[in-house]
């Protein structure tokens, strides 16, 4: 299976850098920046301001930064749609939504394609509404304890080895 994975409005440059070191262990082809993600070696900002995100965001990737296929992008429906054209089967991590495409990650009643496409969304809202008409599925991380949700890596990391794992 070939896998990309969007980071879409993720705030915390730590949550970040370890979705990228998880992502280059379970070898992600690819990572897609958007919205306001922090961006690793951002070139349109300013040499400071461009250091600082870099330190921080490695402190968790801890260098897996410089080993994937990292790139921005300023129109993720735009993008979605074209890797969704291009065949690639457009797959969102979400929970506690009402929606016939909702899958538990564990319970293996879906189907995935050769080439998947992983969106994760802001660590508090999720995946932002407009673009759920773009995904073939949503899948959900069964939760045991009383809280309704993992920390985005923590998450991203579950996921991926259930995707990888199938």
């Amino acid at each position: 299976m070939k896998l990309i994975l969007v980071l879409d409005n993720i705030r915390s440059c730590y949550n970040v850098g370890a979705i990228l070191r998880t992502a280059e262990g379970f070898g992600v082809e690819r990572v897609i920046l958007s919205g306001y993600t922090p961006r690793v070696h951002d070139k349109d900002l300013l040499p400071h301001l461009r250091e600082k995100l870099d330190k921080e965001i490695h402190k968790t990737a801890l260098g897996a930064e410089d080993m994937l296929d990292i790139y921005a992008c300023d129109d993720i429906k735009t993008e979605l749609i074209r890797l969704r054209d291009d065949g690639w089967q457009i797959v969102g991590l979400e929970n506690n939504i009402a929606d016939n495409r909702l899958h538990q990650l564990n319970k293996r009643d879906y189907k995935l394609g050769e080439k998947v496409v992983l969106v994760l969304g802001e660590e508090v809202e999720g995946i932002d509404n407009s673009l759920y008409d773009i995904f073939d599925l949503f899948l959900e991380i069964p939760m045991k304890g009383k809280k309704e949700s993992f920390n985005v890596s923590v998450a991203a990391g579950i996921a991926l080895y259930g995707l990888t794992s199938q």
